[in-house]
């Protein structure tokens, strides 16, 4: 599949890259190393997403290019959608007009595009992204490599991830010795947030519960607002419920501005949240994933707690 992609991209000159709304640290790394790559291969590029790319992601290289919109025009030939599992994903809207190219990591992936690479054994996307790059002999500048290996970084939850094996740090250390700076990254991504995100943590930690080896925490519209946080503020709270001793998943409410539930599922491996993302409409890995519910909160949270309840290794 890797050299039918390469195929079709060779055969255009023009192109769109673009991930998932509320891009993570494996959609923006992952996109902004495809835009250097093609541009490498003689490529017009250009990297549109429907939100903003997150203050922690901004230093990365060309972060600055990226636009943001709500639709793209239709002067591209063709579309290589990353990280995503649906153009709907993407919100932007004249995708559909032009060839698509898929490029996927999730066990939830969808091939919904012309052209599907999917291949869920990837650490992250970014590592399809680096093989794409070397079969097309594109050598790893520094800045390609920083962009992929903070995308690795962000996607194995810093090489914690069931999953993470030797070949993982083998692509780490490869793009090590092309120029990625790693202690420069990780301070970048675990050690420069906002005061605002600390206070939001606050507000989420008071708020915890714990039944057996879950807990979880939820963070309200009103705590948003008096705490001035911003939605990539919530990024990675989940983290904190999830760190308890015997505490094997862990659950994240954020509410939304119409009342719905945005949540964030995490396991340290012996469960498959994924697949109770998948239940209600969402996806992602088996350690890490995501959905959207009703409310009112008291109705989501126990939907979600019934469908890990189903689940051998969760229990209450």
């Amino acid at each position: 599949m890797l050299r039918q992609v390469l195929e079709e991209i060779g055969r255009r000159d023009r192109f769109l890259l673009t991930s998932h709304a509320r891009p993570d640290g494996d959609a923006v790394g992952s996109v902004l190393a495809c835009w250097q790559i093609l541009r490498s291969m003689g490529k017009q590029a250009q990297v549109v997403m429907s939100d903003p790319v997150p203050a922690i992601y901004r230093l990365l290289p060309f972060a600055e290019s990226v636009v943001h919109a709500s639709r793209v025009s239709c002067g591209f030939e063709a579309a290589i959608i990353l990280e995503c599992d649906s153009i709907q994903r993407t919100r932007l809207q004249g995708l559909d007009e032009g060839f698509l190219i898929n490029i996927d990591h999730h066990s939830s992936a969808r091939p919904f595009a012309h052209v599907n690479w999917i291949d869920p054994h990837a650490c992250a996307t970014a590592e399809m992204v680096y093989r794409l790059a070397r079969q097309a002999g594109v050598p790893i500048s520094p800045e390609i490599a920083t962009c992929l290996y903070t995308a690795v970084l962000t996607d194995t939850g810093a090489f914690s991830f069931v999953g993470t094996n030797e070949n993982t740090f083998a692509l780490a250390r490869e793009l090590v010795l092309c120029g990625a700076d790693a202690p420069r990254i990780a301070q970048s991504v675990y050690f420069s947030h906002p005061t605002s995100k600390m206070r939001l943590l606050g507000a989420a930690l008071s708020q915890l519960h714990r039944e057996g080896n879950v807990s979880w925490m939820w963070i309200t519209r009103e705590q948003m607002e008096r705490t001035q946080a911003h939605d990539e503020d919530c990024e990675g709270l989940v983290n904190y419920a999830l760190a308890i001793e015997g505490v094997e998943v862990a659950v994240f409410f954020r509410e939304l501005a119409d009342h719905r539930y945005r949540v964030s599922l995490r396991s340290k491996g012996a469960a498959n949240v994924a697949t109770v993302a998948e239940h209600f409409g969402g996806g992602g890995h088996a350690c890490a994933s995501g959905c959207a519910m009703d409310g009112p909160l008291s109705v989501a949270v126990g939907r979600i707690m019934a469908q890990l309840k189903l689940r051998p290794a969760v229990h209450t």
